[in-house]
């Protein structure tokens, strides 16, 4: 029975872990300087906070609505308000910062 609580604690420890972090840096090398921007991808971060209620292809389940046309019912700045604040049973505050920013347009581009 112990060996199966461990088990369960250790596999949501790891799950919890991949879902972090969902930036990409790379490097620029100038003439010897080198310079660091961080990148967003908008997709991975979907990919891993919003499918498992939204759908693998974001066409919606049960009481979710699909995110695959979502630009044609919400502008960037609603779709924001909703990744920051929530809306029905959606929690607020999933995806935060830049990262919610570039997600609210990438979702927004989706019609």
């Amino acid at each position: 029975m112990n060996k199966k609580l461990l088990a369960v604690i250790f596999g949501a420890a790891l799950m919890l872990a991949a879902c972090g972090g969902a930036k990409e840096e790379t490097t620029t090398t100038k003439t010897g300087t080198t310079t660091e921007t961080a990148t967003v991808n908008a997709e991975k971060i979907v990919n891993s906070k919003c499918i498992s209620c939204h759908g693998g292809n974001l066409e919606g389940q049960g009481n979710f609505p699909a995110l695959n046309n979502v630009g044609s019912r919400l502008s960037e700045n609603e779709i924001l308000n909703v990744i920051e604040n929530g809306r029905g049973g959606m929690p607020g505050g999933l995806v935060t910062g830049e990262e919610a920013k570039e997600v609210a347009a990438w979702l927004a581009a989706k019609k």
